[in-house]
């Protein structure tokens, strides 16, 4: 069993030496351990510490590339390398690397294809009243899309097993967590989570500058992975809404035209007709919509195999 545990980095000369004095070296049921730094185009020695302490994996992006491209890079990488599963965790210290084989067990069991530790969000004491809140509502929000039941779906502190990760395919740019729960949950994928204590803060996050710009792109990147599964549900409501829209006027103008009262009233005929249209778009819409996503989950079975072709793993 080949473990590779991957932390993304941007800037973290200072932090990541702790990071990584603080990775077991040794864990039951785990025959090989390496660890890979994905340098997200580090203006500081961030690839150079790694180096320094001993770290043989180094993956340097020269631009700033993203979080989620950095995750997709690390991934490939390690399933080149004939990983097994993928820890991802953080260069800024923020996660307790010594849980780590707990984050494994669950996978080295059989028990899950993937394992997201939950950070107890509320019981961090850097996290404001406001922030804990959008924490919730966005994990619930996640859960209702992907059908999970996670407490902390936007947690990083992640173990995803080699089979997971061909199945996975991340397309957003912002970050990987929301939409690989998302997928995995349509995949019908095992997903387990364990209650962590985080570490004290050490920095503010770069994934984003504010608050308002964190729940925008997290907001969008959960439409659009829903979308990518679901969009028959999107145009199956806007049906109704428009069926009913078209329906009420219309039954309206037929009850005054029967009482001989319609000539005045034609303008709500003509809302019902227009609303009557929309209703049949969004109705043929839904049925393109559905045929792209059949044609999107064949493509995805196709790239699955690719995938296992390119990364035959271990002993193939």
């Amino acid at each position: 069993m080949k473990v590779f545990v991957q932390i993304p980095c941007l800037d973290e000369e200072r932090t990541l030496p702790a990071v990584l004095a603080s990775i077991p070296r040794e864990i039951e049921g785990v025959d090989e351990l390496e660890v890979l730094v994905v340098d997200d185009g580090s203006s500081d020695r961030t690839s150079e510490v790694a180096r320094e302490h001993g770290v043989r994996h180094v993956l340097r992006h020269t631009r700033t590339q993203g979080l989620a491209r950095s995750f997709r890079d690390g991934v490939d990488y390690a399933l080149a390398h004939g990983a097994d599963v993928v820890v991802n965790t953080d260069g800024d210290n923020q996660y307790p690397q010594e849980r780590i084989p707990d984050l494994l067990r669950p996978v080295l069991e059989g028990r899950a294809d993937i394992v997201v530790a939950d950070r107890q969000t509320a019981t961090i004491a850097h996290f404001s009243p406001g922030k804990k809140l959008l924490h919730r509502f966005g994990s619930a929000v996640v859960n209702v899309a992907a059908d999970t039941a996670l407490p902390d779906a936007a947690s990083g502190f992640r173990a995803y097993s080699r089979a997971a990760l061909l199945r996975l395919n991340v397309v957003t740019e912002f970050s990987y967590c929301m939409e690989t729960i998302i997928q995995a949950g349509h995949k019908r994928l095992r997903i387990v989570s364990i209650p962590v204590t985080t570490n004290p803060k050490t920095r503010e996050s770069r994934l984003f500058r504010h608050a308002h710009q964190h729940v925008a792109r997290s907001a969008s990147a959960i439409v659009r992975s829903y979308l990518m599964y679901k969009p028959h549900v999107l145009f199956a409501w806007l049906a109704a809404v428009f069926g009913v829209l078209a329906l009420v006027p219309a039954v309206r103008f037929l009850v005054l035209w029967a009482n001989g009262g319609g000539d005045g009233n034609v303008q709500s005929l003509i809302f019902a007709a227009i609303m009557a249209v929309a209703a049949l778009l969004s109705v043929a819409l839904g049925i393109l919509s559905d045929l792209l996503r059949t044609n999107r989950t064949l493509l995805e079975e196709q790239l699955e195999r690719i995938k296992q072709i390119q990364y035959p793993g271990p002993g193939a």
